[in-house]
């Protein structure tokens, strides 16, 4: 995986689909990693390969605060689906 200087998309869109594959936090997604889980590996190193990639590129935004520009690409659950379903099928309300 580039650095993160020249980050994509599609790295983005890693980070709210990928699970961590080992540790405390298995099978939590790489975005809703704690901040110190992510600083710890900052400092001691962060794997080899695309998941050292993955990893430093979430501790970059999280650090700097960032973490909410991947909101708009998580998922949306059913339950999420249904509600804007729901709110799309009613016609705005007038005001007389």
């Amino acid at each position: 995986m580039p650095p993160p200087s020249t980050m994509n998309p599609e790295h983005l869109q890693l980070l709210v689909t990928r699970q961590m594959p080992f540790g405390k936090y298995k099978g939590r997604l790489i975005a809703d990693l704690p901040g110190d889980y992510l600083a710890w590996f900052s400092r001691e190193g962060f794997p080899p390969g695309e998941l050292g990639g993955l990893l430093a590129l979430m501790y970059e935004l999280d650090h700097n605060a960032l973490s909410h520009l991947l909101a708009p690409l998580r998922p949306c659950s059913s339950a999420d689906q249904r509600k804007l379903n729901k709110t799309d099928s009613h016609p705005p309300s007038t005001i007389e």
